[in-house]
């Protein structure tokens, strides 16, 4: 896997313009959060513009950031897959415009669509499996630094 996968370009057209129908365009200010790990993960988003963070909490205070997604990303993946938690904590780390998807509607068209359901995990599951990757190569960054700071 080389590139990020965009969730709307990776859709038919079709199945893109269904699940449009769908779409409620929201705005975020800059350090507002949209959602805090643990919460009820019931919508998701596609960013238009501005950057958001994706962090976890590590102590009471503090918060680390683990990715960070901008224009074309999809920003939720929870909102499917029991039980339905937000696994972090995001925020808008610039004024964010997105298209807001809730989830169920989504998940009743898949119903009635299973091409665009059966689309729609394959794409998320492409997101999923590009972020890990990098997630990992990250890691490894960091372990790399790590013993060679250590060992000397």
């Amino acid at each position: 896997m080389t590139r990020a996968t965009k969730l709307l370009p990776a859709l038919p057209p079709p199945q893109r313009e269904r699940l449009m129908t769908l779409a409620r365009e929201v705005s975020f200010p800059e350090d507002t959060r949209i959602f805090e790990a643990g919460g009820t993960a019931d919508r998701f988003w596609v960013i238009r513009s501005g950057a958001v963070s994706l962090d976890q909490q590590v102590t009471s205070v503090q918060r680390v950031t683990v990715a960070s997604l901008g224009a074309g990303d999809l920003l939720g993946w929870s909102w499917l897959f029991p039980p339905h938690r937000w696994d972090f904590g995001a925020a808008a780390f610039s004024p964010v415009r997105a298209y807001e998807f809730e989830a169920q509607p989504v998940l009743a068209l898949c119903e009635q669509d299973p091409q665009l359901g059966m689309s729609l995990v394959r794409i998320v599951a492409e997101i999923l499996a590009y972020r890990l990757e990098t997630t990992r190569g990250q890691l490894m960054e960091r372990y790399t630094m790590h013993r060679r700071g250590g060992s000397r």
